[in-house]
């Protein structure tokens, strides 16, 4: 085992990133060591999700690939982890014979010990290989809680700055686990678990020793982060320590907290990180359910100069129709009522959000009042999707998936179109103004070519041989996406990892220009 190669690939959203980091350390800790390139590797790992149809087609892609190069002869040990692996169940063995191990994302912890039996054996036994929450996940959630051994596997993480040669300064942190919604389109109620709320000392130690460790920029990590809650002394370890315990239905969100209660909500949870960790420069967090979001995080969020300024909340529709359909829980109504409150407390913020279109019985009213949505708040941007039935999600078998495909091509492309119109506008507001930008990424740019003089091309990853100068890319608190030239006097790639003053200059759907005018190192902080 010392020193066996190892691939792993990450398919789907920010949960499946920090999965595949914490990953990663886990097995490095154990002798693994990690590879680029999976034609280097002996053992490969695919980190897979089932949210969305496009990332659940790459996987299985791959793992065609991949049976193909072991019926050539190759000897490898293929994984298949995450909500993939809990969803299709240990009938992806069948389906899949080249797969040797699978576990479900609430099983990482044991990841290291099915691939040591896998390796050691190719008679091991599918007890030995495979570890899937299944229908425990949810009936169990309460009496397991205090006995998570994920939580370990969060708190030992090893954060490095220096992967794949390029310098991070940013990291992630989860703060709950599994989601109790049940939104009529989405597995992840069953493939990750009900809601299981991390202790929130646990959660203020771990910030800080990703800040001791080189993060500027941390984001807390839910499926519905705002309904983070922790009892205090609802869930001891044997060792007198408090353990993740099952998060609260939605009525304990409708109601105020008694006097005298210990709870820590997210809101506290916010003020804490900030106040007790002020190494990190940018605190955010991602995803909020709109219901439900409480004035005193966004209060916090006012008050505390650190914490961004940024709310990623998905309508997913502006039909109060599609949105009953959906089970999401609130109107078009009640969400435009949120994004009021936002931007009643926080004249400064930035909104994004999710849309699904071609959701089944959306008619044209249904689709317009979405675009109609759209058109009239201040999104920066939406992550639109076309629906795509998903197994195991309720709206597979409730409701017939009656818009035809290319109708929901047009509605996706007439959406995005209305989405650019008001990304154009949401980002032309912040022109004029000196906004912090935290610098990503270097790249070239070329001149246009004559046939579209008003074009450039822009290359990332410095691949261009002959650029006409050296150009940078960050985002600001709000997560707006700045380019800006480097300093005529200073190298490129000295300046990843700085926060430097940019006045804002031009704008368009994508991102705003400008110009760097602060970057002296007494007033330019860096992670190195």
């Amino acid at each position: 085992m010392i020193g066996t190669p190892v691939y792993l690939e990450t398919f789907g959203c920010q949960m499946n990133e920090l999965d595949s980091e914490l990953v990663r350390g886990q097995l490095t800790r154990v002798g693994y060591r990690m590879v680029e390139q999976p034609e280097d590797a002996q053992v490969i790992l695919f980190n897979t999700c089932s949210v969305r149809e496009h990332a659940e087609s790459k996987a299985y892609s791959r793992i065609g690939l991949i049976g193909m190069r072991k019926a050539a002869g190759e000897k490898l040990l293929l994984g298949v982890i995450g909500c993939m692996a809990e969803r299709d169940g240990v009938d992806m063995l069948r389906r899949f014979p080249q797969v040797d191990v699978m576990c479900g994302p609430g099983e990482l912890d044991r990841l290291p010990a099915l691939l040591d039996a896998a390796r050691r054996s190719e008679a091991a036994s599918q007890a030995e290989r495979v570890a899937l929450a299944g229908n425990r996940t949810r009936r169990s959630a309460v009496l397991s809680a205090v006995q998570d051994d994920l939580e370990t596997l969060d708190l030992s993480r090893a954060f490095d700055p220096a992967i794949a040669g390029r310098l991070r300064h940013t990291a992630q942190v989860r703060i709950t686990r599994g989601c109790n919604k049940f939104c009529t389109y989405c597995v992840v109620p069953n493939t990750r678990g009900a809601e299981v709320h991390r202790p929130p000392d646990s959660v203020v130690d771990e910030c800080r020793q990703l800040a001791d460790a080189g993060a500027i920029e941390v984001t807390l990590l839910g499926q519905t982060v705002n309904h983070y809650r922790y009892e205090h002394g609802a869930a001891i370890t044997v060792q007198g320590r408090e353990a993740p315990q099952v998060g609260p239905g939605l009525a304990a969100f409708r109601k105020a907290i008694p006097a005298g209660s210990r709870v820590t909500t997210f809101a506290r949870l916010l003020q804490r990180i900030h106040d007790e960790v002020p190494a990190i420069q940018r605190l955010r967090f991602v995803t909020s359910y709109p219901r439900d979001f409480g004035r005193d995080v966004l209060e916090v969020m006012r008050d505390c100069p650190r914490i961004c300024r940024y709310l990623h909340a998905p309508a997913q529709s502006g039909s109060d129709r599609i949105l009953g359909f959906m089970n999401r829980g609130y109107t078009r109504g009640q969400y435009e009522a949120f994004v009021a409150s936002v931007f009643e407390i926080l004249p400064d913020a930035t909104l994004a959000g999710d849309m699904i279109v071609g959701f089944p019985g959306e008619t044209d009213a249904d689709f317009e009042a979405t675009c109609d949505l759209v058109r009239s708040l201040p999104f920066k941007n939406n992550f639109i999707f076309k629906y795509s039935p998903r197994p195991g999600t309720t709206a597979i078998t409730r409701f017939p998936d009656d818009v035809p495909e290319e109708v929901k091509r047009w509605r996706n492309n007439q959406l995005l179109a209305v989405q650019t119109q008001t990304s154009e506008r949401v980002h032309a507001a912040w022109v004029g103004r000196t906004v912090p930008v935290l610098i990503e990424e270097v790249f070239a740019e070329m001149p246009a070519p004559p046939h579209q003089a008003s074009r450039v091309e822009l290359k990332w990853n410095n691949r261009l041989a002959t650029p006409t100068r050296r150009a940078m890319r960050g985002h600001t608190p709000g997560d707006l996406i700045v380019a800006l030239d480097a300093p005529p006097n200073m190298q490129a790639e000295s300046m990843i990892g700085r926060v430097v003053q940019v006045r804002l200059e031009s704008a368009s759907a994508l991102l705003l220009n400008g110009k760097c005018i602060q970057t002296g190192a007494e007033t330019v902080q860096t992670a190195d």
